[in-house]
C-alpha cells in the first residue's frame, strides 16, 4: 500500500481532514497527518489566516517540511489548500517522492524548481468557480501542460474546502468523487492497480 503524508489547511487539523485520511486508511494506505498548528483549529478561513500571519507563512511551511523528515522518502505528499505548499515543495525537491495530491490549491512550479520532476505523478483537485483557486488555476493548467504525469480535476461549484466534511463548505458529491480519484491514484502508485476493498 502507498504511504501518504497529508498536510492540513489554514483552519487546522480538523476532524474533516482526519476523516479524509481515515478514508484512505480504510482501503489500506498508510496516512500521516502532521499538525502544523500544535492542536489549534479555527472556525473560519479568516481566523486561520490571521494565525498563519502571526506565526509566519514560511514557518508554517517549514514545519511541514520538518514533519516529513521523520518519514520515508518514498511517500506521496498531499495537502489541503495551505497544506499544498509543503506538499508541493516536498514533491518537487525531495528525492524519492512517489507522487502528489494537491487539493484546493496549486503553486507555480517555478517556486520550487525549474520544472515538475519527471516520474512524480500529481493530481490537482479544485472547484471550478472557487475564488481562492482562481489565482492557482493558471499554475495548475501550466503544471498539467508541462507534465505527462499530471491531472487537473475541476468540480462544479464555488466552495473552497469542499472535501472537509467538518466545514460548511463541504460538498459530499464532489468530495466522494475526489476521494475515489485519490484512492485510484494511490492504488496505481502501489503498483497493482487493484481496488483493495
Amino acid at each position: 500500500m502507498a504511504e501518504v503524508v497529508l498536510f492540513h489547511h489554514v483552519q487546522g487539523l480538523t476532524s474533516g481532514v482526519v476523516a479524509f485520511a481515515d478514508e484512505l486508511r480504510a482501503v489500506g494506505h498508510t496516512v500521516h497527518t502532521p499538525d502544523l498548528f500544535d492542536g489549534r483549529t479555527f472556525g473560519s478561513l479568516e481566523e486561520g489566516t490571521a494565525y498563519v500571519r502571526q506565526v509566519g507563512f514560511g514557518e508554517v511551511t517549514a514545519r511541514g517540511v520538518r514533519a516529513a523528515d521523520a518519514l520515508p522518502r518514498d511517500v506521496v505528499h498531499a495537502g489541503f489548500s495551505l497544506g499544498v505548499v509543503p506538499a508541493q515543495e516536498l514533491a518537487q525537491t525531495r528525492a524519492g517522492a512517489r507522487g502528489a495530491l494537491l487539493m484546493h490549491a496549486c503553486i507555480p512550479v517555478s517556486e520550487f524548481g525549474a520544472a515538475w520532476p519527471a516520474g512524480v505523478p500529481v493530481q490537482v483537485h479544485a472547484m471550478k468557480d472557487d475564488a481562492f483557486f482562481a489565482e492557482d488555476a493558471e499554475a495548475a493548467r501550466a503544471l498539467v501542460a508541462g507534465s505527462l504525469d499530471a491531472e487537473l480535476f475541476l468540480y462544479p461549484g464555488e466552495q473552497h474546502l469542499f472535501a472537509d466534511s467538518s466545514l460548511p463548505s463541504y460538498d459530499p458529491d464532489a468530495a466522494m468523487l475526489l476521494t475515489r480519484r485519490a484512492v485510484e491514484f494511490l492504488d496505481v502508485l502501489d503498483g497493482d492497480g487493484r481496488d483493495p476493498r
